[in-house]
């Protein structure tokens, strides 16, 4: 799942984006209002993170121009002041949920998580497919029993296709959700890296749930290829 971070003070920026990552999550960051409308009119997010007190369009102003183009892409709104009236001036401009900082970044992922399940789709913490179960909370992957060890970006990847099982994904839909915005696009990463989940997920086992669909891309299913 790819987010987009808006946070102009570098440091806090790094942190935050270094703990995102490290849960799999694809990560670009924005430095101001500006910067963030331009790149959610470019990349397709699933979630934006959003602080208030930003330069040349605050949060404020950010969450109210989405939500007026229409977008429905979950907002979670960042803050350093404490204030009722703050809280619901972040709600009412098209906040999704706000979280005052200090806060705990445990707190920060719960949150994220709850946003992204509130899509159609997105409602379980276990993703189920055939015999294949994916706790997309402690982020441990098991088929047919057994425990397997997935790096970071293998993990990422294999949820994104969880998250739309029976559907052929194509690299640049998988680029987008999957990997920020220096993923190059000539790479062969993608098929490296689909070819490492076939082996962990399918290798010994009868129904191969990874298949290929030539000149459209990949598919996470349970039905037998025709």
């Amino acid at each position: 799942m790819r987010i987009l971070l808006v946070e102009d003070e570098p440091s806090a920026a790094k942190m935050l984006a270094k703990g995102l990552r490290e849960q799999s999550y694809a990560v670009d960051v924005a430095e101001d209002g500006e910067a963030a409308l331009y790149q959610i009119s470019v990349y397709d997010y699933d979630l934006v993170i959003l602080d208030v007190m930003l330069p040349r369009k605050d949060g404020f102003e950010v969450c109210q121009e989405l939500r007026a183009a229409g977008s429905s892409i979950p907002v979670l709104m960042l803050t350093a002041r404490d204030v009722v009236d703050d809280r619901i001036a972040g709600l009412d401009s098209g906040a999704d949920d706000y979280l005052t900082k200090p806060f705990d970044f445990g707190e920060l992922l719960a949150r994220v998580r709850a946003l992204l399940r509130r899509g159609e789709a997105l409602r379980s913490e276990m993703l189920v497919v055939a015999d294949l179960e994916i706790d997309t909370r402690s982020k441990r992957v098991r088929r047919a029993g057994h425990n397997i060890q997935l790096t970071v970006k293998e993990y990422g990847l294999l949820e994104y296709f969880a998250r739309n099982v029976d559907r052929v994904l194509g690299r640049a839909e998988i680029a987008e959700h999957v990997w920020d915005e220096n993923f190059d696009i000539f790479s062969n990463l993608i098929e490296v890296y689909v070819q490492r989940l076939r082996r962990k997920i399918d290798d010994g086992h009868e129904l191969k749930l990874f298949q290929t669909r030539r000149g459209e891309g990949y598919v996470l299913t349970c039905e037998n290829e025709d």
